[in-house]
């Protein structure tokens, strides 16, 4: 918990910017850019091997936020902070700042490789990995790309923006109701719907890259065919039920189990529907208060929820039961959460400008099989008993009466 009087943890810092949007660099990234070697030092074949990223334990995250325009002083920037999982502990400010001018990135979306798509107001601008070879300075930085983005010029903001798994495809969701998917880095266009919903919320890739889901106000939540450029499902709310982010199964055996987090009459739930018939399969009500920041593991396995009131929640997607609950994990709203590529550290950030990073403990698990291993114990105990010579029944009589 954060406040007066309250010690700050380690995971938990603030960056000076309101921030919207946060992701985790893929661990690729990360080889390729802090790990490179450099020509004075290549000719030994053991010294010029790349580590992978777990050895040195390095995890980055992009941060996107600002004051927007104006003159109130906050500036605009797509941030990178380092975390030490041994430690627990976020960087004391950002290791990156890249500043973006009186235009504020709203909403990110990470390429698995090549860099980041940023939502301006007007448009989308185009971010790239900067590759710094000396041998002195392996830091990760970001540079305005050559590359423009023709299509997403002058299109007005953009609400939602997300790459499928492999880097391939490109999907977003404008303020003004438009859905559009893209090859890449191509730009050529797949899928234009004009007028989708009043205004686009959310977007997801399954993970085979098939399907995409759309979710916005003034319509039903859609699952589109890619290929076909066609919807192929569409879940439609009941009872009141609002809608707020949608996000597809990670579970290779479950790809197409579709969560929808909304605000029902009872508070926060989770919704699961199997994408491909529009079947709802089940409701799970989590928390009373809405739910403003919604992702999925990698892995599958976790559900993570933010709140208005600063509240992170992480939940079992298999059972819809609460693993952990942060209670004021942040003092303003959760803008979003991302899980790592490892699925063992969650991110946080806020309005309030703050990040944090929260670390999954594994629980141990149910007690059944701790159950089973004492009834045998006992079983066993029972029968040495009945099976042992009388002998030693008569030894442990004189061992009493003695």
């Amino acid at each position: 918990m954060v406040g007066s009087g309250v010690a700050v943890p380690p995971n938990l810092k603030k960056y000076g910017v309101p921030s919207y949007s946060v992701a985790w660099i893929p661990p690729n990234v990360i080889k390729s850019v802090l790990n490179q070697t450099t020509g004075e030092a290549s000719n030994n074949a053991e010294s010029s091997m790349p580590l992978p990223p777990e050895q040195f334990g390095e995890h980055f995250l992009a941060i996107t936020g600002g004051g927007g325009e104006g003159s109130s002083g906050i500036p605009n920037a797509v941030l990178l902070a380092h975390f030490d999982v041994a430690s627990n502990s976020l960087s004391d400010q950002p290791v990156g700042r890249l500043g973006t001018d009186s235009e504020l990135p709203y909403r990110m979306a990470l390429h698995p490789g090549d860099g980041i798509i940023c939502a301006m107001p007007k448009g989308c601008r185009w971010f790239e990995w900067e590759q710094n070879r000396s041998a002195e300075n392996h830091k990760l930085r970001l540079k305005v790309s050559d590359k423009v983005l023709n299509e997403l010029e002058d299109v007005g903001q953009q609400l939602a923006l997300v790459f499928d798994n492999d880097g391939t495809m490109l999907a977003v969701g404008g303020e003004d109701g438009n859905l559009r998917a893209f090859k890449w880095p191509s730009m050529k266009i797949i899928l234009n719907e004009t007028k989708a919903y009043s205004t686009v919320k959310d977007l997801h890739f399954s993970s085979d890259g098939k399907l995409l889901v759309s979710l916005g106000s003034g319509g039903p939540c859609r699952v589109w065919d890619v290929s076909l450029s066609t919807v192929l499902t569409s879940m439609s709310s009941k009872n009141g039920e609002v809608f707020s982010s949608c996000r597809f199964s990670r579970f290779s055996d479950r790809t197409h189990v579709l969560y929808i987090a909304a605000m029902t009459d009872k508070g926060g739930s989770i919704l699961t529907w199997d994408a491909k018939t529009g079947a709802r399969i089940g409701s799970k009500h989590i928390i009373r208060d809405a739910i403003s920041a919604f992702n999925v593991s990698t892995d599958g396995k976790l559900v993570a929820c933010g709140t208005p009131s600063g509240d992170v929640v992480i939940v079992n997607s298999t059972n819809m039961q609460i693993l952990s609950m942060i209670k004021k994990a942040h003092l303003g709203i959760v803008t979003a959460l991302a899980f790592s590529h490892d699925s063992r550290v969650l991110a946080s950030v806020s309005f309030d400008s703050s990040a944090r990073v929260t670390v999954i403990e594994e629980k141990q698990k149910s007690g059944g099989l701790s159950l089973w291993i004492a009834v045998l114990i006992i079983i066993l105990a029972i029968a040495a008993y009945f099976l042992r010579p009388q002998g030693i029944d008569k030894l442990e009589l004189s061992f009493l009466r003695n």
